[in-house]
């Protein structure tokens, strides 16, 4: 079987066609939104590889992954950095400048922007852009303005999900699939 399984409605396809960035917030996307510390007051976090790939397909696909986040770790910048994540901003709770001035590094418009949050920091970036979406557990106010809910949880899939309707929308998906096939 070669052809792919996944299938997106229509309209939410449409909505994500044009996409040339995926922003991505990390606690409670890229991970579970729990915080874990350790006995001498270290962060530790749970990424998912699943989620991982996703962003390394993206980059495969032209569309470039950024990360605008209210937090900072060297567990944080050890994962980002270990995928390639070239285009990050740690530490802001302002996100709508963040990820404008990420906008204009890369010469793009919201138009072509997409982006995962789950809480109200996340809001000005989701309104934005072109496609938002959230994991199940974001606060209601931001499911409610999203395009998008996932299926899968933080930090488990989530944004997995959410590069793979990219991957589709923009019409990679399926070769990059068939590049890993035998």
């Amino acid at each position: 079987m070669t052809r792919p399984v996944l299938t997106f409605a229509p309209e939410i396809l449409l909505r994500a066609q044009d996409v040339r960035v995926a922003f991505f917030d990390v606690d409670g996307v890229l991970t579970d939104g729990g915080l874990y510390y350790g006995a001498e007051g270290e962060m530790l976090k749970r990424f998912s590889s699943l989620d991982g790939h996703g962003l390394k397909l993206l980059r495969r696909a032209g569309i470039e992954p950024a990360v605008v986040t209210g937090r900072d770790s060297p567990a944080l910048r050890k994962r980002l950095d270990a995928l390639g994540v070239r285009h990050v901003r740690y530490g802001t709770e302002d996100k709508g400048p963040a990820a404008q001035a990420i906008l204009e590094e890369l010469g793009l418009t919201w138009s072509q922007a997409a982006a995962i949050g789950d809480d109200w920091p996340d809001l000005p970036v989701l309104t934005r852009c072109a496609f938002a979406a959230a994991p199940p557990t974001a606060h209601a106010e931001v499911r409610a303005r999203v395009h998008h809910v996932t299926g899968a949880a933080a930090g488990h899939g989530a944004a997995r999900e959410f590069c793979d309707l990219l991957l589709v929308a923009t019409g990679h998906y399926a070769s990059l699939l068939a590049e890993t096939l035998p």
